[in-house]
């Protein structure tokens, strides 16, 4: 049997499941009624201070932590009853790199090929396969030890790679990486995706995250804060979105600064950037209130190009929790109130969490 042989699913079943995982050591909870769910080909980015409880996570979905209660599956295979199962559903990269002094770079990846108990055919067709999609052939003579930073966390991800799991959990992947180096592990991350392999990435370098996750969940203090699309986690977490009106000339900045001060909250924040012909501003308005505000800037003779929303960055989401510890969060950005016991809420596609843990589905 083929060492990398996973169950098959419906389109419809999640790849990644966690229901209500708890995890305490002693007195102490290090993870608290986690629940949370990855389709195939999607990129969940998981974000939290140390201590949050990520790690935790991690060692569970891995097979090298039981949990206290609660259950996790990864392919409908179960990873506490099942855990030698999963090893070969899986590839973890930690964040720190492990090596064998004296190892060249081929050695390295046939010596680990062989410790998923891959045949010597098979184990040098792969390693040739996932060289090549690292793009780490040129070093295959090279010792692991001699590498830089960025060539060993390319190894790192071909060695993950090698047994052709259908999750992978990446803990800080491009932590240390110098700016090229995070372009490419980047792209290599969203190329896996495409190939329809399922990702779980933890870093703390949150615009990559925003630049390749689909999903996000933010944790802090051993709960789930926030779960969903990574677009609505933005909305969600700042009321106040930011606009940008994109003019065709930069003469007529002035005039449509005015326009839009007028038109919305009077303390809201409005920037001219004259080089860019471009008007950002902040506001909590709604979409009609805005479309009333293109109408007048036409009327005006302010002639926009573009009119649009402006992504929440990642970085105001992660303050924002880690900062506060807000656990959940109503339309007009104050804590929400459950009713009839009710702990979670659902905002906009958006998963709340409460302080007890209890959340609603995505």
């Amino acid at each position: 049997m083929n060492a990398t042989a996973s169950p098959e699913l419906s389109a419809e079943e999640p790849v990644l499941s966690i229901k209500n995982l708890t995890k305490k050591y002693g007195e102490f909870t290090a993870l608290n009624n986690l629940s949370l769910s990855l389709n195939a080909g999607q990129i969940l980015g998981l974000i939290g201070p140390n201590g949050a409880g990520k790690t935790t996570t991690i060692k569970i979905l891995v097979g090298l932590s039981r949990p206290t209660s609660g259950t996790a599956t990864i392919a409908g295979v179960d990873c506490v009853n099942e855990s030698r199962k999963v090893k070969r559903l899986v590839g973890y990269m930690p964040d720190k790199f492990g090596s064998y002094d004296n190892m060249r770079v081929r050695e390295y990846l046939d010596f680990f090929g062989a410790a998923f108990g891959m045949p010597t055919a098979e184990r040098a067709e792969r390693i040739g396969i996932v060289m090549e999609m690292t793009n780490t052939e040129y070093m295959k003579d090279r010792f692991v030890e001699s590498l830089s930073h960025g060539m060993q966390q390319r190894v790192g991800l071909a060695r993950t790679l090698l047994h052709d799991p259908q999750v992978l959990i990446l803990d800080e992947p491009v932590n240390g990486l110098d700016p090229q180096s995070r372009i490419e592990m980047r792209d290599l991350l969203i190329d896996l995706a495409a190939q329809g392999k399922t990702l779980v990435v933890t870093s703390h370098i949150l615009p990559e995250l925003a630049r390749i996750c689909q999903q996000v969940a933010i944790v802090t203090q051993g709960e789930l804060r926030l779960f969903g699309p990574i677009e609505e986690i933005g909305k969600l977490i700042s009321q106040q979105r930011t606009v940008e009106a994109q003019l065709l000339t930069a003469d007529h900045v002035r005039v449509a600064a005015k326009v839009i001060r007028k038109s919305i909250e009077e303390d809201a924040e409005v920037t001219e950037a004259h080089t860019e012909s471009v008007v950002r501003f902040r506001t909590a308005l709604p979409e009609p209130h805005l479309v009333r505000i293109i109408r007048r800037l036409v009327k005006v003779g302010v002639h926009v190009s573009q009119f649009r929303e402006v992504q929440t960055d990642l970085e105001e989401a992660f303050m924002s929790f880690t900062n506060t510890g807000t656990a959940g969060i109503n339309g007009d950005g104050g804590t929400s109130e459950p009713e009839n016991g009710d702990t979670s809420s659902e905002v906009d596609g958006v998963a709340v969490e409460n302080s007890d843990g209890a959340r609603s589905d995505v």
